[in-house]
This record gives C-alpha cells, sequence and structure tokens, in this order.
C-alpha cells in the first residue's frame, strides 16, 4: 500500500469510530485547559479529570490562582504528580499572564511556550482546542502509532509531527489528533497488541 492510500484509509477509518472528538481533560475555557494540559504531563487524563475539580473551585482564573501560595496549589494537585514542579508551573505561568497579557491566554505559539511547565506539545493542544489554529499535538500515544503504522522513522517527536503534518490534510489534524488518540487507548496499545482486533494495523499488514 502506498503512503497516500495508507493515510487515505487510516483518516477515513479513525472518522468512521471516531466522527466526534471530545476533548478528554474536562475545562471550561482556555485557561483551565491549559492549566489542565499542563498537569496531564506524565498523568492519565482521568487522573487530571479528578483533581482539576478540587483546583477550579478555589481558582479558575489567573488572577484566582495567585491568591493561592505554591504550597496550596501543590497540596492540590498532588495526585496528578510532579507536583512540586507543576505547582512552581502553574504559580508562575498565572503571574506572567497577568502581567503580559491582561489575563488572558496568548495565542500564539512563543508566547504560549514561553510560559513555564509549556512545552510544544501542550501549547498545540491550546492552539488547536482552545483557539480552533491547526496544529498536530504529538504525545507518546501519537508517535507509537505513527512509528507502528511506518509513517514515520520514530527517532524524535518532532520528527513525527513534522511527517504527519506533511502526510494529512491541514484541515484534520485538530481533529485527527484526538482520534489517534482514542484509537490506540481502544485499539492499539503499547502492550498486550492484538492485531485481529485492530482494524488499521490488520489492513496495514502490520506484522506486531
Amino acid at each position: 500500500m502506498k503512503k497516500a492510500e495508507k493515510t487515505a484509509y487510516i483518516s477515513d477509518k479513525l472518522e468512521e469510530l471516531y466522527p466526534e472528538t471530545p476533548i478528554p481533560l474536562n475545562h471550561t475555557d482556555d485557561y483551565t485547559l491549559l492549566i489542565s494540559v499542563l498537569l496531564s504531563a506524565q498523568c492519565t487524563d482521568e487522573r487530571v479529570n479528578k483533581t482539576t475539580p478540587f483546583l477550579f473551585e478555589k481558582a479558575k482564573t489567573p488572577h484566582a490562582m495567585i491568591k493561592l501560595s505554591v504550597d496550596q496549589i501543590e497540596e492540590i494537585i498532588r495526585p496528578c504528580g510532579l507536583s512540586k514542579a507543576k505547582s512552581n508551573a502553574i504559580y508562575n505561568l498565572s503571574h506572567i499572564l497577568i502581567d503580559k497579557h491582561q489575563g488572558k491566554v496568548p495565542q500564539n505559539f512563543e508566547d504560549l511556550e514561553f510560559l513555564p511547565g509549556v512545552g510544544h506539545k501542550t501549547a498545540s493542544v491550546v492552539m488547536s482546542q482552545a483557539f480552533g489554529i491547526a496544529a498536530f499535538p504529538v504525545d507518546t500515544h501519537i508517535h507509537r502509532l505513527a512509528t507502528r503504522w511506518k509513517l514515520t522513522n520514530g527517532k524524535s517527536v518532532e520528527q513525527t509531527e513534522k511527517d504527519l503534518k506533511r502526510l494529512f490534510p491541514e484541515h484534520l489534524w485538530n481533529k485527527l489528533h484526538l482520534q489517534i488518540i482514542f484509537y490506540g487507548r481502544e485499539y492499539c496499545p503499547a502492550r498486550g497488541h492484538i492485531i485481529e482486533n485492530c482494524p488499521i494495523c490488520r489492513q496495514l499488514g502490520v506484522k506486531k
């Protein structure tokens, strides 16, 4: 199967399986999405969604967040792991949003990636899901599946992002990255992967 045929099949199958792609992190606006994505680093979405109601009950805006101490934030978000680093990042980025952006989340990669605790993947999620700007956030699930499907050489997340952006039309990116995540969780896990139960791998002739 040629690469163009492969990508067309993948996008069509994912659209068939996941016509709706709700954002798996609960949030109410761009700021709460930013905080939720930051918390999701090395943590499951389920755990984040169980933790953020306690945080957002106390502070769901940058102005409210900086009224809490770093220690108070850390205590609340402890179940998400890396709580010391994440609490410092949340507190400091909230100050920056107030001082430099009138308390609003910036709508560009440069300013987002300048924020503490916000890397390119987090910025990409916010740009795509909060602002509808075309981006292709690549997490470990997407990197793993893109490698398994031989859409990339798998040498780095950065290379995988470039390869996927080149292979798939831009108007699909924002939805496709969520579809791949959903598919990986349901059909194509890292361990215990059963080819017969995985329609895309079966069609593509993936061996393992």
